[in-house]
């Protein structure tokens, strides 16, 4: 059974992508202002020691430095990236469909004009903007002035993850640990004597208990039955539901896969399979997975989705490893992708 979002999202037919750390984003783009500053200086030095006018040593720096904008913006709309991003690993995507020249020269004057000296102002902006970015994508100011996302173009090897099972519950304070009673040094055992038959049978009187044990106890047949304890009853079994951002509402009746495409594993019985619309393609193919454990409570595990699994409870986020599940709690919150789901659980 699928269980597919109401229309209306329409779904790119791209792949996924991982946004690109800040860090090395700020490293490719330091060695791109290698070139884009030292030229011009260069250019500038050469005209001063060479007593060109003042007007010339200002001008032709300038319009160096307008030319190497443009070619950097030819590199990224043709190939992706930037000489420094291309070193790195790095490339720029638009989701929506390819980079124009122009949009890619506006990106790179953002970026130039940020790196004017301004005390590093202008380039804490934007990369504030990008650490604040609430979708996750990492985008700061001039990504969305042009609609694009840094990601990160190093492959990724296949992660293996073998099939799991959600984790019991054990309730410690059920277990009745009863240590053997030991027995005290200096008294023997009890060994059995079997009387002649000219003897009469002695009646055996019951032996007073040594020090530090206790009496033998009572055939059963002399025995007072023991009061039997009243039966607890039984709790009611909890029904667990996943409300989408959208209105949609899931009832988990057992293993649920959610994702843009959720497909089960090989010899993997899955009781629904939940498709998740993604603009942005933030959210993996099968992303991450419900499961209800054997004392009815509500697990989830991310499947190693490339761009993670967030659980927000009571406000405070955290980030799932993929492969290891978590016990879910009535008013959670997951974030898969650009994706949001509210879990919810009534007896």
């Amino acid at each position: 059974m699928t269980t597919t979002l109401p229309p209306g999202s329409a779904v790119l037919p791209a792949t996924a992508v991982r946004p690109a750390d800040l860090e090395r984003r700020l490293h490719a783009y330091a060695l791109d202002r290698v070139a884009g500053w030292g030229l011009p200086l260069g250019l500038a030095a050469a005209l001063v020691v060479g007593g060109a006018t003042t007007w010339l040593v200002v001008l032709a720096p300038l319009l160096l430095g307008a030319v190497l904008v443009v070619l950097g913006a030819a590199l990224l709309s043709s190939r992706g990236a930037t000489p420094g991003m291309a070193l790195l690993g790095l490339r720029v995507e638009r989701p929506d469909g390819a980079l124009t020249l122009s949009a890619a020269v506006r990106r790179q004057a953002v970026l130039a004009l940020a790196g004017l000296p301004t005390f590093g102002l202008g380039l804490a902006t934007l990369a504030w903007t990008a650490a604040a970015d609430v979708s996750g994508r990492r985008r700061g100011w001039h990504d969305e002035l042009v609609g694009t996302v840094v990601v990160d173009a190093r492959p990724v090897p296949a992660a293996v993850v073998g099939p799991e099972r959600p984790q019991p519950i054990v309730n410690l304070t059920a277990m009745r640990l009863v240590p053997p009673e030991p027995t005290p040094a200096g008294v023997a055992p009890d060994v059995p004597v079997t009387p002649t038959p000219a003897d009469p049978l002695p009646t055996p009187e019951p032996p007073a208990p040594a020090p530090g044990r206790r009496r033998a106890a009572a055939p059963a047949a002399t025995r007072a039955p023991e009061p039997v304890p009243p039966r607890r009853a039984a709790r009611p079994a909890t029904r667990w539901r996943a409300t989408a951002d959208t209105g949609e509402t899931v009832l988990v009746r057992g293993l649920t896969l959610l994702g843009r495409g959720p497909q089960p594993r090989e010899g993997e019985s899955v009781a629904d399979l939940v498709a998740l619309p993604s603009t942005d393609m933030s959210v993996s193919k099968t992303h991450a997975q419900l499961q209800l454990s054997d004392d009815g409570s509500l697990v989830v595990m991310d499947r190693g989705s490339t761009n993670g699994s967030v659980l927000i409870r009571q406000g405070v986020p955290r980030h799932l490893s993929p492969g290891r599940p978590v016990t879910l709690l009535d008013g959670d919150v997951l974030r898969l992708g650009d994706r949001v789901l509210e879990i919810s659980g009534e007896r």
